[in-house]
């Protein structure tokens, strides 16, 4: 193993050590859990941006659809939190499928604009059926209990259920990515004709990224959900769209960690300045979005492992001249 290997993967056990002492920090598990649901939502999207290359502008139709359709089942329908989460992301993935049949036969920005009018009637659906509550959205959801067993009421069950989760995602992309399917889809991000000449059948490649794009999108949707204990027409508005390539692209595109740490900084900043500036919070983060696009290109954790990569190859040029 490398010595850049060995250094992530000290890095992610540190983090999940935080994570998991977190409570015992004095962190408040709600705003924490808030964080991974979004940090699993840009993951998500970074999943068909960063390794297929296929910018969507609406991915807040499957992280909204699976909030409702978990907080309808749970309240309404009196499911336990597994069974209404497993149904968010099923909705959430079966819409994911429709979009992604009628999206992928086009490239680049008629792609992402395929994908924001399609999610526009996603949200105008949200706001006319019956059950979501319209403009009042959904209230009051119960978290209940884990199979029917473990209760999730109090914040701590809650938080760890969160972060187990989040870890099996994160750790789900990152086989995805490694593995010969990821490969293909990196090679088609890089050069489709080329992908296309050696006889791989692109657009189920690219098919089955959106699928699954959707899917983890939808989990961090109804996650935050049972986490909250409400869904609103913000969870499927095209600004939730907007904020996950904020979140993505401030972190870094195509790293495993950057959307998880670009989703920290948004949130955090929500959370901090939302109560003192109001709605000039808005201002704020787009400028520091500006600030980070002209200084970091390639995202915060981009740039460092772009850093890191230049000193082992100036380290490599000069042992080989010592030679």
């Amino acid at each position: 193993m490398s010595n850049a290997a060995k250094l992530t993967r000290i890095t992610y056990l540190v983090m999940l050590g935080l994570l998991l002492l977190a409570p015992l920090l004095g962190l408040y598990p709600v705003f924490v859990m808030k964080l991974l649901c979004f940090a699993l939502f840009a993951c998500a999207f970074n999943l068909l941006l960063g390794f297929t290359g296929l910018l969507s502008f609406g991915h807040a139709a499957f992280f909204g659809s699976a909030a409702y359709i978990t907080g309808w089942f749970i309240k309404a329908q009196g499911w336990t939190p597994e069974l209404g989460i497993l149904a968010g992301t099923l909705v959430a993935a079966l819409i994911g499928l429709v979009v992604g049949l009628v999206a992928i036969r086009r490239q680049g920005i008629y792609f992402a604009m395929i994908t924001l009018a399609l999610a526009q009637m996603v949200f105008f659906v949200c706001l006319q059926a019956p059950f979501t509550g319209g403009e009042d959205g959904l209230q009051g959801v119960p978290r209940g209990s884990l199979f029917g067993l473990f209760s999730l009421r109090s914040d701590t069950a809650m938080y760890y259920f969160v972060v187990a989760i989040f870890v099996v995602c994160f750790l789900f992309i990152a086989r995805i990515v490694r593995s010969p399917f990821g490969q293909v889809l990196k090679m088609i991000r890089e050069n489709e004709p080329r992908a296309i000449s050696l006889g791989y059948q692109v657009n189920r490649y690219k098919l089955l990224a959106f699928v699954l794009s959707a899917a983890l999108a939808g989990l961090a949707g109804s996650l935050k959900t049972v986490v909250m204990g409400f869904a609103t027409l913000s969870d499927v508005h095209w600004s939730m769209s907007g904020e996950v390539i904020l979140m993505t692209l401030l972190g870094g595109v195509g790293t495993f960690f950057g959307p998880a740490f670009g989703a920290g900084i948004v949130i955090s900043l929500q959370n901090l300045l939302a109560d003192k500036v109001g709605s000039w919070v808005t201002v704020i983060i787009g400028v520091i979005f500006v600030i980070c696009v002209l200084t970091f290109r390639k995202g915060v954790v981009g740039e460092v492992q772009a850093f890191r990569e230049r000193r082992r190859a100036a380290a490599k040029a000069a042992a080989s001249s010592a030679t």
